[in-house]
C-alpha cells in the first residue's frame, strides 16, 4: 500500500531539505521589460546554517550603478525573531533596514522581493495535494498554500500560491502566486536543476510577472560558479561588514 502522505509534511520536508551551507555562488539576474530590453547584474552570493539560524549576504559586483551594493537576510529559528533584512546603499554609504511594510517590495528592480528572499513560516499557511503531474519527466506534487490570515498575506504580498514539488528531490521546481490585488501572477521555473556535491541545486531560474496575458517583466539568475562547504567569515553576515565591501 501506498503511503499516504500530507501537503504539510511535504512542505516541511521542503524546509529541511539539504540546501548546502557555508556555500559561495557566482550569478547573475538578468532583469527584462516588458519591450525586451535587458540589463545584467552580476553578484556573488553567500550563506551560512548555524544550528537553526541561516544567514545570507549578497554582494553585487557590476555594472557601476549598483556595485558594492549589499544585501544581508538573517533567519533565526527562533519565530519570536522573525527575519531581519538590510540593504547596503555604497552611494550613501548607509545601511537600511527591510521593515516589515517595505516586504513586499521589489529586491533590485527584479521580480523577487524582499519576502521571497527571507524564510517561510508554514504556520502562516493552510496547504492543500491538488494533483500530481510530470514537469521536465520528473512526478511532482502540486500544492497550494493558503495564507491563513491578513497579515500575512501583507507581509508576502500574496492571496494564493501553486507549489510544483519534485518528488524524488523535495525541490520546488515551479511556482505560481496571485499578487494582492489579483490583477497580477507571478510565475516562477526552474529550468536547471543540478546535484551538486550531492546537493540538488537550481542552476537557471526564470521569474516573470504576467498581468492578463502579457508578460511584463522578467528576471533569469543563472548561477556560473557554486562552492559548498567553505570556509566564510562569520563577520561577512553582520552589518558592518558592508562599510568594508568584499
Amino acid at each position: 500500500m501506498a503511503e499516504v502522505v500530507s501537503a504539510r509534511s511535504i512542505m516541511e520536508k521542503v524546509e529541511g531539505r539539504d540546501d548546502g551551507n557555508n556555500s559561495v555562488i557566482d550569478l547573475t539576474m538578468t532583469l527584462v521589460d516588458k519591450k525586451g530590453k535587458k540589463r545584467i547584474r552580476v553578484m556573488r552570493s553567500y550563506s551560512r546554517d548555524q544550528g537553526a539560524d541561516e544567514f545570507g549576504t549578497m554582494y553585487f559586483l557590476k555594472p557601476a550603478d549598483v556595485k558594492d551594493t549589499a544585501f544581508l537576510n538573517q533567519s533565526y529559528g527562533d519565530k519570536k525573531k522573525g527575519d531581519e533584512q538590510y540593504l547596503y546603499l555604497p552611494a550613501l554609504h548607509k545601511v537600511k533596514r527591510i521593515a516589515g511594510s517595505d516586504k513586499t517590495d521589489s529586491f533590485m528592480g527584479s521580480d523577487l522581493t524582499y519576502a521571497d528572499m527571507g524564510h517561510i513560516d508554514l504556520d502562516d499557511f493552510s496547504f492543500e495535494i491538488l494533483k500530481e503531474v510530470y514537469v521536465r519527466d520528473e512526478h511532482v506534487w502540486v500544492i497550494r498554500a493558503l495564507p491563513i490570515d491578513d497579515s500575512t498575506i501583507n507581509e508576502t504580498g500574496y492571496i494564493e500560491s501553486i507549489f510544483f514539488v519534485q518528488k524524488n528531490n523535495y525541490v520546488v521546481v515551479r511556482a505560481i502566486r496571485k499578487l494582492k490585488g489579483g490583477k497580477k501572477i507571478k510565475y516562477t521555473d526552474v529550468k536547471a536543476l543540478e546535484k551538486i556535491d550531492g546537493i540538488w541545486t537550481p542552476t537557471e531560474t526564470h521569474i516573470f510577472m504576467k498581468k492578463g496575458k502579457k508578460v511584463v517583466h522578467q528576471t533569469i539568475l543563472k548561477n556560473t560558479s557554486v562552492k559548498y562547504n567553505q570556509e566564510i567569515d562569520a563577520d561577512l553576515f553582520k552589518v558592518n561588514s558592508f562599510y568594508r565591501g568584499l
